[in-house]
């Protein structure tokens, strides 16, 4: 509340005294009885709201009233309408007490409205109406595309607040800072906040968020969440099927595709080859029903976007159905055993592919006695590097004792 007191007497003061005098005298001129005096008391309300404007009436003796707008246009002359505006309306008018009610308050409702008391001279107060703007929830605007490995601009927008709002900007529970800038609009302001941060693939859909702060939100923020979308080239990996593929046996491969935007269309080929009949091709699946050896060869799946394109291949290998058997020992019987002559038998090993890695082919043998063949082998080795040993040494034997012999007979 802002009283001030005025009175006829009150002009007869000379321009020269000081504030503080000029006020003490007025207030000892107009503690009589026959001065009358208005007080007015300013106002703060939000946009949109409802205010109350009063003129506090003293010695009031039935004088004329009179509420003007900051524009000094009459709105009530002694209780009565005089402006033709709905939003504004006499609640009170008493001894001691005017007021008017207004309505949807605007920025320019925004001034001083006086309260005039005519007497003898005229009296006014003025009654200061301030009306506070909070900030709608911001925006946020990106000034280029999010790429992978560059950067990314963007810019959280309050267009419309008074006093001036203030912006912040928030990643996983961290300020970021920004680069603030406001612009004056009159009887509002216009503020904003610029980052620049660098963008990744893994960046995508990562959250931040644009907080406003402002003294007529009571503590409370305004908050505009934002998502990342960071564009980047795409990947493809083809899955395998598990197990060996024999003939008649279906294939069935899926290629995952990733990317930014995704990817829509999925090619599917066979590298120097046309792709068989029986192929299926249903998006990223790709179906080939009642294998053949003619179906083998390399297979690749490719998908491209605005950023990139990106392949993936498959080597199919079809093995042919042959089976592997196995030589069973025959079952021991009671007949008498009769001892033969050993007499190595060589058998003819079989290839199978190997059942961990279809590309490799092991060697299998039925149960054969290698053991015994393999001893038979290394006695008769022996046997006749003895015989040679032997041999070679009786011969060298022989020579030595007729070289010794023919000087004997000579000497005779």
């Amino acid at each position: 509340m802002r009283p001030v007191r005025s009175c006829v007497l009150c002009r007869l003061l000379p321009a020269p005294f000081s504030l503080a005098l000029r006020s003490l005298v007025l207030v000892l001129l107009c503690i009589t009885p026959r001065c009358q005096a208005v007080q007015a008391e300013n106002v703060t309300v939000l946009e949109g709201g409802t205010a109350q404007i009063s003129c506090r009436l003293q010695n009031y003796d039935g004088s004329i009233v009179v509420i003007q707008n900051p524009r000094r246009q009459t709105l009530f002359f002694n209780g009565t309408r005089a402006l033709k505006d709905d939003r504004f309306q006499m609640v009170l008018f008493t001894q001691r007490l005017v007021r008017i009610e207004l309505t949807n308050v605007s920025v320019s409702d925004e001034g001083g409205y006086f309260c005039q008391l005519y007497t003898d001279a005229t009296h006014h107060q003025v009654a200061t109406l301030s009306v506070s703007v909070p900030p709608e929830i911001p925006t946020v605007e990106v000034k280029q595309e999010a790429v992978e490995g560059g950067e990314v601009e963007l810019t959280c927008v309050s267009p419309r607040s008074k006093p001036a709002a203030t912006l912040r900007w928030i990643r996983n529970a961290r300020e970021i800072p920004g680069v603030m800038s406001q612009q004056d609009n009159g009887k509002t302001f216009s503020v904003s906040s610029t980052i620049r941060i660098p963008v990744e693939r893994k960046d995508n859909g990562a959250a931040l968020s644009c907080e406003a702060f402002h003294p007529a939100l009571g503590g409370q923020k305004r908050i505009r969440h934002y998502r990342l979308d960071v564009y980047f080239a795409p990947t493809v990996r083809i899955v395998p099927p598990t197990g060996i593929l024999r003939e008649g046996d279906s294939l069935s491969l899926t290629c995952s595709v990733t990317g930014n935007p995704l990817p829509r269309n999925i090619q599917w080929s066979k590298i120097n080859d046309t792709l068989p009949e029986r192929a299926e091709i249903s998006g990223p699946t790709f179906q080939i029903s009642r294998l053949s050896q003619s179906h083998n060869g390399t297979y690749l799946c490719q998908a491209q976007n605005n950023y990139g394109r990106a392949a993936d291949h498959y080597t199919l290998l079809v093995y042919d159905n042959v089976s592997v058997t196995t030589t069973v020992p025959p079952t021991p019987t009671t007949q008498p055993i009769t001892s033969h002559p050993a007499t190595p038998t060589l058998l003819i090993p079989r290839f199978a592919p190997d059942p961990k890695d279809p590309g490799a082919v092991v060697e299998t043998h039925s149960a054969v006695p290698y053991a015994v063949i393999g001893g038979v082998l290394a006695l008769l080795v022996f046997t006749v590097i003895c015989v040679l040993i032997v041999t070679i040494w009786c011969s060298v034997r022989q020579k030595g004792s007729y070289r010794t012999r023919e000087p004997i007979l000579a000497w005779y």
